[in-house]
């Protein structure tokens, strides 16, 4: 999703990238943003933006798939960023079905894999963007979607490949519980 959708001009493309002799299998999240406002829609006040998620689990015959990290500390991802300011974003089945849980997702080394853990706790209930208070403890049990976010309104290219998403109870890469296909990865 971008902000092509209400008329904007930022471009942004998700595909998966098989494995290679240096890299791994990932998701390439890349595109270009712009932050021109379209000419016939007066409405739209702001633009410059790209994000994606996962899509919905789906239902089983026990009700709504969603994902329980209540047992973990940590949301931890395999990433190779081209340093700009992106933002992990995490929907649970809250009260306001608009609310996102964001952190910023920092890169200590562009160009190179690395992998980036965040404490739980740490997210920020936000909700279009704003800061809610009072700030609720996520409902980590009940976690609907998980996706990042580029929001720092610089035009030009983006580019940022994530390897894997998982949540552990340990501060180094592990093989804890993984949201997504479990898969070998080089570590730290």
């Amino acid at each position: 999703m971008s902000d092509a959708d209400i008329g904007g001009f930022s471009e942004a493309t998700l595909e998966q990238i098989p494995a290679t002799a240096s890299e791994p299998t990932h998701a390439r999240f890349h595109g270009t943003v712009s932050i021109d406002l379209p000419p016939n829609r007066p409405q739209v006040h702001r633009s410059g933006y790209a994000a994606w998620r996962n899509k919905d689990r789906g239902p089983t015959i026990f009700g709504k798939s969603l994902w329980d990290v209540d047992p973990y500390l940590f949301l931890a991802l395999r990433i190779k960023s081209d340093g700009r300011k992106y933002f992990v974003n995490v929907q649970t089945e809250s009260i306001v079905y608009t609310d996102i849980h964001q952190h910023r997702l920092y890169a200590q080394r562009p160009g190179e894999w690395e992998t980036v853990i965040f404490h739980w706790s740490n997210f920020v209930r936000t909700n279009y963007g704003q800061v809610v208070e009072p700030q609720n403890e996520m409902m980590k049990q009940k976690v609907r979607t998980i996706g990042i976010g580029l929001t720092d309104r610089v035009p030009g290219p983006f580019d940022l490949s994530v390897a894997s998403i998982w949540a552990t109870n340990r501060m180094g890469d592990g093989d804890s519980h993984r949201l997504g296909r479990k898969k070998n990865e080089e570590s730290d």
